[in-house]
């Protein structure tokens, strides 16, 4: 069988397989939604003892930095329990402005949104949304967990209008051996310890786990960076916080 050909910047799997969990990429799909299905309930509670509550403030900076204000209408990808949904309403100070998608129904049930906000199902390789919808585009921790890096990147640059922006959120595995050392003990280590005692389900601390097993495997922050460009996108750049919090921005050109 020839080898396929992929055009340079073009991305597909965030990362390999990951047998631990599933036995191959044709399964990643179903298992991914299907363990975020089972944590839902668990989820934004684990996240605040995760970030030591944390979390908002640094969302709702990373999207003023992104250049979100009033006027703008964001569509949030992977929104989860709407975590980043929630700042950008509150920034805007409108949540009709906001439209949150994320493919597990069982997120769906748990997010919480202000009233006014839409909730849509679908993934980010197919967003359920009309060409050049959305002046900002934002994804909060969830690019390790899509199928298709190159096919959602794409799908992003549809839904944007032109000018439009690009924000994906991320954690990104530290360069030094330290940094990445102390991070896995507190991800796979600490972290999963902490749900097995806060969660109602025994799948959270597993998650937990698979969330550091997939910042250890993903591509490196040039690749995402390539992807973006590939797909159309100018301006591409990577803000870090404390070396391991990524904040990737590109524009699509007006």
């Amino acid at each position: 069988m020839p080898l396929e050909f992929r055009p340079p910047g073009e991305v597909h799997a965030p990362h390999p397989p990951l047998p631990e969990y599933y036995p191959n990429e044709a399964a990643r799909r179903d298992w991914v939604r299907s363990i975020f299905d089972r944590t839902a309930p668990d989820y934004a509670r684990v996240e605040r003892v995760m970030a030591f509550g944390t979390g908002p403030r640094y969302r709702r900076l990373a999207l003023v930095r992104a250049g979100l204000t009033q006027g703008m209408r964001v569509v949030d990808v992977g929104t989860g329990t709407g975590l980043v949904a929630r700042e950008a309403a509150r920034i805007l100070g409108d949540a009709s402005a906001v439209t949150a998608i994320d493919p597990s129904a069982g997120m769906l049930r748990h997010a919480k949104l202000p009233g006014g906000a839409g909730l849509l199902g679908g993934d980010a390789e197919h967003l359920p949304l009309r060409d050049a919808c959305a002046d900002l585009l934002t994804m909060g921790y969830a690019l390790r967990h899509i199928s298709d890096l190159s096919a959602a990147f794409k799908e992003f640059f549809r839904v944007l209008k032109p000018g439009g922006i690009v924000c994906i959120l991320e954690v990104t595995r530290p360069d030094g051996r330290i940094g990445a050392a102390l991070l896995k003990a507190y991800l796979r280590g600490v972290v999963p310890v902490l749900a097995r005692v806060i969660s109602r389900t025994r799948d959270t601390p597993r998650l937990m786990r698979y969330y550091w097993d997939t910042i250890d495997a993903c591509v490196p922050p040039e690749q995402v960076m390539g992807a973006l460009s590939h797909a159309g996108f100018g301006d591409v750049a990577r803000h870090v916080e404390l070396g391991l919090f990524s904040e990737y921005r590109a524009r699509k050109p007006a």
